[in-house]
């Protein structure tokens, strides 16, 4: 066969294979029901009672587990109830605290001053917008993003941890691999109705399934919708059923 046939040949059956949309709107929408039917009513993991509480839990969670941060914060709003506690607190006594969470130097320095300016400009209450929150010390998107979601329940943005950023690009939602993008890339997507609970269900799913090293692939409520290439397991590999 010539190699002008051959290459007709090869563009034709290309033309054939359909071309597979992994943001078509119809496998956004099954994603999020199977998520839904998944994890019906998940929340936040962090303990807390108050905005407050949970402002300094997510804080402390940056490089931890929420396990370790639950097993802290209980000792640590013991000994500082409110915010006036953390702002007048000394940084040595604060660090000892929260040591075991890692990092604890700077995390300390974060709580001391996110409670100062609480106090200085927002009369020791936490805000409730995006831009406010932002400005204080140790608070970034996502920690702004938890409190919205999970303390005033304001579907401002995506929260974008470890999981979500990992199970994202896994379910190739975004190509992005830094949060705030891959953030902007799930806000175009994702319903805004469901940006709270996708957040907690793609993290839920991530600890107990789709793992890291070796995601649970047999058990995966969204395997039939996964095409990552690092899948332990496929539905696609079994032999068609018979009759």
């Amino acid at each position: 066969m010539k190699v002008a046939a051959k290459k007709a040949v090869k563009k034709a059956v290309k033309a054939k294979k359909p071309r597979r949309d992994p943001l078509a709107p119809e496998r956004i929408a099954a994603i999020l029901e199977r998520l839904a039917e998944a994890y019906p009513g998940a929340e936040c993991a962090l303990h807390h009672r108050s905005a407050w509480e949970l402002m300094v839990a997510t804080i402390l969670s940056a490089q931890c587990t929420d396990a370790r941060v639950n097993m802290v914060t209980p000792g640590l709003f013991k000994k500082f109830p409110t915010p006036t506690d953390f702002a007048h607190a000394p940084l040595v006594e604060l660090e000892e605290q929260i040591r075991s969470t890692g990092f604890y130097h700077n995390k300390a320095k974060s709580l001391n001053g996110a409670a100062r300016k609480l106090i200085a400009e927002y009369s020791g209450k936490v805000p409730e917008t995006m831009e406010e929150l932002l400005t204080l010390p140790g608070v970034a998107r996502k920690t702004a993003n938890v409190v919205l979601g999970v303390a005033f329940h304001k579907a401002v943005g995506v929260v974008v941890d470890t999981h979500v950023l990992r199970l994202s690009r896994r379910l190739e939602l975004t190509k992005a691999t830094e949060p705030i993008q891959v953030e902007k890339d799930l806000m175009e997507i994702i319903p805004q109705d469901h940006w709270i609970a996708f957040s907690h269900e793609m993290i839920h799913h991530g600890r107990q399934v789709c793992i890291a090293r070796k995601p649970r692939c047999v058990d995966c409520t969204l395997e039939p919708l996964c095409y990552s290439s690092d899948k332990t397991w496929s539905s696609r590999d079994l032999p068609p059923a018979k009759g």
